[in-house]
């Protein structure tokens, strides 16, 4: 693909190289350092290592078997929101989940989401576009749970403003997202021209918004679509099971709706794509949840370590385990998508 070209002179020109991916990632890396130094900032050294060795390893078993049940849920719920586009078990969506996943552990700006919609793609098989709806449905689904959650738990829990403010927030995005899901799913059908004149990234955006609003209607339509909008409740209800089964086996002796506010509170937080596995955002806001429950710094960056530890363990050892299974690496299956998209771009 040709670079863009950049004017010097008459006799000179240069390759321009983009460089916002970059820049991007290291302000990642800046943003996770910057945290990683406030939460390990004005700790007791001594007081942390004892929150390490009394840890109840029955509960964390437990918690590692329900974080893994919440992987195989929302491999069950993609699976019904991919019936539109053909027939895939949910042992093979749940592999392509986990490979998404030890991408994301890996590389910044979570590109795993892609890489997931494009082996499913070969496995159905379907084109590459025609799964991504599939994905912004799912988004869609754990925005509203989300929202709902914190609703739900300011009920038993007395939250701080800070927290009914973001939920507020959230409940207004998760409005507009639902109507624009709803505009899709309910508009007249636009058949985009192809002799339709204008500026060329315009015209390959209505392409692209009158294929997302097709395949919208047709996840809409079909009859496992409010089946994967009820599993995604009890994906959400795995992920607090396993964050707060942590929190048991490190001695803190919070609720379950404690719990359940603090991770939702951590999910918000790492919502925009930063460093590899949301190192340092992930500690920082669990320490800042935890420290609305006035528990002291020390002990909750002692859990901020140890809840992301087990947590993210496993899913290396599944995610290698389901990529070597795909007969492919990484750089391979990055490579083609990034084929694909400069194919759709053009």
């Amino acid at each position: 693909m040709d670079q863009p070209i950049v004017s010097l002179s008459a006799d000179t020109t240069v390759a321009a190289k983009p460089a916002s991916p970059w820049v991007k990632s290291a302000l990642g890396y800046l943003v996770a350092l910057g945290c990683l130094v406030w939460v390990f900032h004005d700790i007791h050294v001594a007081r942390l290592w004892e929150s390490f060795i009394h840890i109840n390893w029955w509960l964390i078993a437990l918690a590692i078997f329900f974080d893994i049940a919440s992987y195989y849920c929302q491999g069950i719920r993609w699976e019904l929101l991919l019936r539109p586009l053909g027939k895939i078990t949910p042992l093979r969506t749940t592999q392509a989940i986990y490979v998404g996943l030890f991408t994301n552990e890996i590389v910044p700006l979570r590109p795993g989401e892609l890489v997931r919609a494009y082996l499913v793609s070969r496995w159905l098989p379907a084109e590459f576009v025609s799964v991504i709806p599939s994905l912004a449905v799912e988004r869609l689904f754990d925005g509203v749970w989300l929202a709902l959650a914190i609703a739900v738990a300011a009920f038993y829990v007395p939250l701080p403003k800070d927290v009914l403010n973001a939920e507020e927030i959230l409940g207004v995005i998760m409005i507009i997202a639902l109507g624009w899901f709803a505009y899709l799913m309910l508009g007249k059908r636009r058949v985009p021209n192809a002799n339709d004149s204008g500026w060329k990234p315009l015209r390959a955006a209505k392409k692209f918004f009158a294929r997302l609003g097709s395949e919208m209607r047709q996840i809409g339509a079909a009859n496992a679509f409010y089946s994967s909008y009820a599993v995604s409740l009890f994906i959400l209800v795995c992920q607090i099971m396993a964050f707060w089964l942590v929190m048991r086996a490190c001695g803190l002796e919070m609720s379950l709706w404690a719990g359940a506010v603090v991770l939702l509170i951590v999910h918000i937080g790492t919502a925009i794509p930063n460093a590899p596995s949301n190192v340092g955002t992930y500690q920082f806001f669990t320490v800042v949840g935890l420290g609305l429950f006035r528990i002291d710094k020390t002990l909750a960056t002692g859990f901020s370590v140890v809840v992301f530890i087990v947590l993210t363990v496993p899913l290396w050892v599944l995610g290698l385990l389901a990529i070597s299974r795909t007969g492919m690496t990484l750089a391979t299956i990055r490579g083609e998508i990034t084929q694909i998209i400069n194919k759709t771009g053009k």
